[in-house]
Formats: C-alpha cells, structure tokens, sequence
C-alpha cells in the first residue's frame, strides 16, 4: 500500500469570482480533504496564489494538479513536499488575561515558544505565533490550563525553495513562444 503524505499545492490564478470553489471542488471529487488553504495576491501584479495543503498519493495528486490547470483562469499550478518549500503559520490565541496574572512563569512559556503578546485588556489577553503546526499546537497544549477563550490558526503560507520562480520562468517561455509563433505568422490568439 502506498503510504499517504502531505503535500503543498500552489496554484497561480487570476482573481476570478468563484475559482476558488472550481480548484476546491477537484480536490473533494477525488476524495480527497483539503487540510488548509491560504489565497492572496503573488509577487506578480494581477495573478493570485493559492497555497493548498492536502493528504493523499503523489500520483493522486498529481491528476489533482492536471485537472486544476484545465481551469481556464488557472495560469499553471505545481506539486511540492515539505523538503521542496519554505513554509509557516500564524497562529492566534486569545486567553483569559485573570488566568496570566498570577503565572510566575507566563514569560518563559511565551520565549520557549517565542510567541508574542499582540494585545492586553482586562478581559483577555491575545498571543501570537508564527511556525510549523507544531510548533503552534505546541503553545495551544501550553497554553490551555489557562483556558483558551478562542484560537485560530492560518493555512499555510509558502515559497518555494531555489532563487527562482516557477511562474515567471513558465511566462517568459509562453511568450517567447508566443512572439515566436507571431513571427512565423502564425498568431496566437491565447
């Protein structure tokens, strides 16, 4: 049986309503659960990013990735393991401030997990975290003795190990060869 594990999928789109539902609805017709997913704008004006953690075989997920770029507002979309990215998460923890006062060792639970207080009131007090989703989990298992009032985590956030970009070296080959084809007189109409 081939063993499952988890993969980074980034997706590079424009911003059109509704594709995140068209590239979410590939991953639930192959069975397969999207643990999570962060979107927001590239490094390249007027193309999105979505950074997509799933669980499931590389074969798997390499159909995933074949049907996602049939998409026709997909630009292109790539498959990475945790070695092939560099990654992090933010997470967010509210905790009753009643509960920290009287801690004598609040401040070394805070540097062991290198998180940061974010906001202080008399009702609660708001750590942050940055890290791996173990490292944040961590700090949650920490923290809840001091019971948690509320916590969030983000999706994953990443960049790809290597001094370049796959998508701009993918656009500067589709319009070399677009100018190509436009010079051979045969126009490219995409």
């Amino acid at each position: 049986m081939i063993e499952s594990q988890l993969f980074t999928v980034i997706v590079y789109t424009e911003n059109s309503v509704s594709l995140l539902n068209q590239v979410s609805i590939v991953f639930t017709r192959r069975g397969l659960n999207i643990e999570s997913i962060s979107a927001g704008p590239s490094s390249i004006e007027g193309v999105h990013k979505y950074t997509i953690t799933c669980r499931g075989e590389r074969s798997l997920l390499e159909k995933v990735i074949t049907q996602i770029e049939k998409r026709i507002d997909v630009i292109r979309a790539y498959l990475f393991t945790d070695n092939d990215v560099v990654y992090q998460e933010v997470a967010l923890y509210k905790v009753s401030t009643e509960s920290l006062v009287d801690e004598p060792n609040l401040e070394g639970i805070l540097r062991r997990h290198n998180a940061n207080i974010l906001e202080i009131t008399r009702d609660y007090t708001v750590v942050e975290k940055m890290g791996h989703s173990d490292e944040t989990q961590a700090l949650l298992e920490a923290l809840q003795p001091f019971g948690i009032l509320q916590f969030t985590r983000s999706g994953r956030v990443a960049v790809t190990k290597g001094s370049e970009e796959r998508l701009t070296n993918y656009l500067i080959d589709r319009e070399a060869l677009r100018q190509e084809r436009i010079e051979d007189g045969r126009a490219d109409l995409s």
